[in-house]
């Protein structure tokens, strides 16, 4: 098992890149090809703009504590926040456009918002899990097979 990186870092938008950064840095360090590593990025950027949004409902209103660590050949990557929880399956499926042209691009006004956050990163990752207990918080584990 490999050693685990944790860093906490203040709920702002202005911080998530830090947290991308962080996270992608020990992905290429754990040798994981660059395609993997934007993946990384991606899904890490929209699980913390999640946590801001829906659990702080918005920024200053608590800190994300985001751990990476390479087990077993996976890259992990933790996120943990101590604001409101919610049921992963209380999330709408998203309401992707019917692109039945292959030629054209899809229409993104067909869209509807909401639950795509969660559908981006469990496109980009191998796996992802939520934990929620009301006394430590929530913690978001999403892994990258290498």
């Amino acid at each position: 098992m490999g050693d685990k990186h944790v860093q906490t870092f203040p709920g702002r938008y202005d911080e998530i890149q830090k947290i991308c950064q962080f996270v992608a840095d020990g992905a290429a360090e754990c040798g994981l090809d660059p395609t993997a590593v934007f993946h990384i990025e991606l899904a890490c950027d929209e699980a913390c703009t999640n946590v801001i949004e829906h659990a702080y409902g918005g920024e200053d209103a608590g800190s994300i504590r985001v751990g990476w660590q390479l087990q077993n050949g996976n890259f992990i990557i933790t996120i943990h926040d101590n604001g409101r929880s919610f049921d992963p399956n209380d999330v709408p499926k998203p309401t992707l456009p019917n692109n039945s042209d292959d030629a054209a691009p899809p229409n993104i006004d067909e869209v509807k918002v909401g639950g795509l956050g969660i559908h981006f990163m469990e496109q980009l990752m191998d796996e992802v899990t939520f934990a929620f207990d009301g006394k430590a918080g929530n913690t978001l584990t999403m892994m990258k097979k290498k």
